[in-house]
């Protein structure tokens, strides 16, 4: 085995090393050479693998040290500075049947040198215009040199931005209700978690039908943008009572074996609910003997539709003064007025395309409806149906429904008579803020009626899965879809009817990517957390900010303050009469 020794060293205050008359250097060492080493060198890796080798890294060496060498040429070449190849590797022939295995072309990476003009860009705006175009590294424009080519490279690298779209706020939405300081939190679900819920149920048990539903005019079929109809304005009463309101609901509760219980609008809403952006609540309440209701409330989100909620610009809040006329012109566009509006132009456009003169009554008359009422029923009929979403044997569970169809197709020759559901899409302003990118349905909605629809389903993609999974809960066979539009941009009050198509619900469904697979596995998710949850009162809360659900356990009182301080307010107002 090969040793080493180190050699005799004299001792000697001037002198370091071994010295030639007292000893002499071991002949394995004789044939290495000495390699003096300068102060300024600095030693940082034992073997460099990435630097050339050979002239060429003398080359280079001699070159990055011309400066230096220049000035003072007198000076000693040291070891270190000059790659000398005294312990260069050489290759052997042991390496000449080496082959590289990946043979992939290597395609050059745009964003390389992308990346490389944007810090240009950057340096042009500090006044350097390394990137910018030039000029404004000669005049000193550091603003123009940031707009330079460096500039706009950097952004088409990166995430697309629009014009300013750093300088935009932050929307901070507020919750649909405010958290209580005593509300305790129970748990706390993602919508990547609900979206990977997964349960097959089967069709619906009817139960029992009440209502009146009217026939639907064919004359709206024909409406198209240069026949346009006004949207009319009309008195009717329909109603939609929360879950534990219904009477219905309450009869069968004692009847059937069902441990859960809601309508179709709150069913429909939890289906979709990894769609939703805007805030929302349900109050849940179990009872001693293991029934949950799932209930809304009063003056909440299931009251209105949302416009333009799933859009990559949606509408947001204006704070203007009330004297500017262009200040009243954009509040018109705020969520809240669309939301109000929307609503108005869908229970009315309901209203209107039914032809009243032909009723249908159903099994039972309308549940809801009492003689002291002066205004007329409105098109409207009540389908209870029972849903099994039992996951095994052992463990049976079963969901009661309210939901609702608007009106009856009439029937053919030898056809049967349809039920149908009526919704509608509307349109405020094409060039507004929160528009989205929508075309002007006047000039569009005939010929390219496809790319009208696309929009809408990106746009409004929750209020849109919403309508196709109501009219599956309530078994309707077609659905009517109306487009309405103001007659003016600037008019939220007056509207006209553009043009209706017909859908299948569950073609509508599939051309959303709607899993209503995975609706069911979110309410039955849901479902459970309530059962095992002891008697009392919860509230299943969106955050207003995060694609995130948390269900809070509640006082027992909540829900009814709002209603005894409205009763109180009536009270008062009647008393100031």
């Amino acid at each position: 085995m090969a040793s080493f020794q180190l050699p005799t060293l004299q001792k000697d205050n001037d002198l370091w090393g071994p010295s030639a008359e007292s000893s002499a250097l071991p002949a394995q060492l004789e044939d290495i050479p000495f390699a003096p080493y300068a102060k300024g060198d600095k030693i940082g890796r034992i073997a460099d693998w990435n630097a050339a080798s050979g002239a060429n890294a003398d080359g280079g060496a001699q070159g990055a040290r011309g400066g230096r060498q220049g000035r003072n040429r007198d000076v000693q070449q040291s070891f270190g500075a000059t790659g000398a190849n005294a312990f260069a590797y050489f290759h052997g022939d042991d390496e000449a049947s080496f082959s590289v295995v990946d043979n992939t072309r290597t395609v050059a990476s745009r964003r390389g040198g992308l990346s490389a003009m944007s810090r240009g860009g950057r340096g042009g705006a500090r006044g350097g215009a390394a990137g910018g175009r030039g000029g404004a590294a000669r005049g000193g424009a550091s603003a123009r040199g940031a707009r330079g080519r460096g500039g706009a490279a950097s952004t088409r690298g990166g995430r697309r931005f629009g014009w300013k779209d750093w300088d935009k706020p932050q929307r901070t939405r507020e919750a649909s209700v405010t958290v209580g300081q005593d509300w305790e939190q129970l748990e706390e679900i993602d919508f990547a978690r609900l979206g990977k819920l997964k349960l097959e149920v089967e069709e619906a048990e009817d139960i029992s039908t009440y209502g009146t539903l009217y026939e639907y005019d064919r004359a709206y079929d024909r409406v198209s943008t240069k026949a346009e109809k006004p949207l009319q304005s009309l008195d009717r009463i329909r109603y939609s009572p929360t879950t534990s309101d219904d009477p219905v609901i309450q009869e069968l509760v004692a009847k059937s074996d069902a441990q859960l219980f809601m309508t179709d609008s709150i069913l429909a809403l939890l289906m979709c609910s990894t769609r939703s952006v805007y805030p929302w609540d349900i109050i849940i309440t179990r009872t001693a003997d293991g029934k949950v209701f799932f209930d809304k409330r009063d003056g909440g989100p299931f009251d209105f539709l949302t416009v333009n909620e799933n859009a990559a610009d949606p509408p947001m809040e204006i704070d203007t003064k009330d004297g500017d006329a262009a200040a009243r012109t954009s509040q018109l566009n705020t969520p809240a007025a669309l939301s109000l509006e929307a609503t108005y132009v869908n229970q009315n456009f309901g209203f209107q395309v039914v032809n009243e003169k032909k009723a249908h009554q159903l099994d039972n008359a309308n549940p809801f409806y009492s003689a002291d009422e002066s205004e007329p029923l409105a098109s409207c009929g009540y389908r209870y149906r029972k849903f099994n979403l039992s996951s095994d044997e052992e463990d049976p569970v079963e969901l009661v429904v309210r939901t609702e169809v608007d009106a009856i197709l009439p029937a053919g020759a030898g056809a049967k008579q349809q039920y149908i559901t009526i919704k509608s899409l509307n349109e405020f302003d094409s060039r507004a803020q929160g528009a989205g990118g929508a075309p002007d349905w006047r000039t569009k909605l005939d010929a390219q009626r496809g790319a009208v629809v696309a929009t809408e389903m990106k746009n409004n993609s929750f209020k849109l899965a919403r309508f196709a999974v109501q009219s599956l809960l309530a078994g309707a066979d077609n659905m009517k879809l109306g487009y309405i539009s103001r007659a003016n941009p600037r008019d939220a009050s007056r509207h006209v009817i553009l043009g209706t198509s017909w859908y299948k619900p569950r073609e509508l469904a599939g051309q959303m990517a709607l899993n209503l697979s995975n609706g069911w596995g979110i309410v039955r998710t849901i479902a459970d957390l309530a059962r095992k949850a002891p008697e009392g009162k919860y509230v299943l809360l969106k955050d207003p900010n995060k694609p995130t659900v948390r269900l809070y356990s509640v006082p027992a009182n909540f829900g009814e303050e709002d209603d005894e301080d409205e009763d109180r307010i009536d009270e008062e107002a009647e008393q100031d009469l």
